[in-house]
């Protein structure tokens, strides 16, 4: 079957590394893709938020799978367009959920409130805006610290605040719905408890009914080593985690992924597709920090090497309604992702500086923010390049991509050489 993934980045590329292993897969277009996905198939110029033309391709070129990979497109309702007889007749099916059931990620009120009714354990909350926006700094004033202040809609990663005084929780709630800090993301603002704990992601691919674990990962947010400094999108992860053991993954089963489930059922909510379980594991209890309605990125890119199971027939098992009956295995050992990143991110970097990739071994590079310019390849985002590497330990694992690193230049790069060093005794 021919196959259209959206998107551009290091998750992308880790999913179109996975799906060109299926038999099932003839054909795979990337759009826009990276010089990463183009080795892997056809790199293609469109604007996944220009629905009428990603329809129009997908009718042109007898795409029988839409995989989306980044958020925005999903929560601005492109699998309902693209889903809808009244747009076109495709006969496809698309991989991410429906508008509605993208709120899980698209609003962290809609979400909250969701796992409020399902009773699924997350940190108490309450939300507001401007109208009531006396009322929210005197519950800021009372409320224990440290608090999390959360922008209601997608902010590009950028919308947590964690606020050590009164004060600076203030002075955010105030930049936040009076400022319009995030735009109108934050003309909502959700104010919860702070949870003490260790964060672990875990993921399950789901039609709204059945659904499959496929894999969890620990992600490393801080730039800097020693989990210092500011917050990036992801500067690596490991897996399997150590503490994820039976008894732990028991509690996430019973009282958070199955209730989330039961709940998309009962609500009506059109759900194809990845959800995110971005959990905190407090003294042994799982609680829900949120949901993304797709997958993780870097997490994608040591999930998807670690997953044995074919992943394009577990797609086709969603469409068919056989996905009860898929057997997921996993490949053995460690597996580690360190992302290389540019110089200055978080903050402003440079782009265009030219890249040299040397002998890697048996480590895989998955593209993040990467561009050809005359042929060369040049640096093109803040995350650059991933590296991905199987050992026998976490520690081992970590070690290999290190050795690749040393094995890639471009100027004022940077990773972090300590990733999973919770795991090194």
């Amino acid at each position: 079957m021919n196959i259209l993934l959206l998107g551009s980045g290091g998750r992308e590329h880790a999913l179109a590394w996975k799906m060109t292993q299926s038999h099932h897969c003839d054909e795979l277009y990337i759009a826009p893709g990276n010089p990463g996905t183009a080795i892997l198939g056809t790199n293609i110029a469109l604007n996944m938020l220009d629905f009428a033309t990603v329809k129009a391709f997908c009718i042109e070129n007898n795409i029988s799978i839409v995989v989306v990979g980044p958020e925005e497109p999903l929560v601005k309702g492109i699998t309902d367009y693209l889903m809808d007889p009244a747009t076109g007749a495709w006969k496809g099916f698309v991989v991410g959920p429906s508008a509605n059931a993208a709120q899980l990620e698209g609003s962290k009120a809609f979400s909250k409130q969701f796992m409020q009714r399902h009773g699924i354990p997350t940190a108490a909350y309450a939300e507001f805006t401007a109208a009531n926006y006396e009322e929210g700094k005197r519950y800021i004033a009372q409320h224990s610290l440290p608090v999390v202040l959360k922008a209601d809609g997608l902010a590009a990663g950028k919308g947590v605040v964690i606020a050590e005084t009164h004060d600076a929780a203030l002075q955010c709630f105030e930049d936040m719905i009076l400022h319009q800090q995030f735009g109108a993301a934050s003309s909502k603002v959700v104010i919860e408890q702070f949870l003490t704990g260790i964060e672990v992601s875990v993921f399950v691919l789901t039609n709204g009914v059945d659904y499959q674990i496929i894999g969890h990962a620990k992600d490393y947010k801080r730039i800097g080593e020693g989990d210092t400094g500011l917050n990036t999108g992801g500067m690596g992860c490991v897996t399997p985690v150590p503490f994820i053991d039976d008894v732990f993954m028991q509690k996430v089963e019973a009282r958070i992924i199955q209730p989330t489930i039961d709940g998309i059922a009962k609500e009506g909510l059109v759900y194809n597709g990845f959800v995110f379980f971005g959990l905190m594991n407090v003294q042994g209890e799982p609680f829900v920090i949120e949901y993304n309605c797709r997958m993780g990125d870097p997490e994608t890119e040591v999930v998807m090497p670690r997953l044995q199971t074919d992943l394009v027939s577990m797609f086709a098992a969603m469409d068919n309604g056989t996905l009860a009956d898929v057997n997921i295995n996993y490949h053995e050992g460690a597996f580690a992702t360190v992302m290389a990143v540019s110089g200055g991110y978080p903050g402003d970097y440079a782009k265009g500086k030219t890249m040299q990739i040397g002998d890697t071994g048996s480590s895989i590079l998955f593209h993040a923010g990467t561009a050809l310019k005359e042929n060369t390849l040049v640096t093109n985002g803040g995350r650059v390049i991933a590296v991905t590497s199987k050992g026998n330990s976490i520690p081992e694992a970590v070690n290999t991509s290190a050795k690749a690193l040393e094995n890639i230049q471009f100027e004022g790069m940077y990773y972090r050489k300590d990733i999973g060093y919770e795991f090194t005794n």
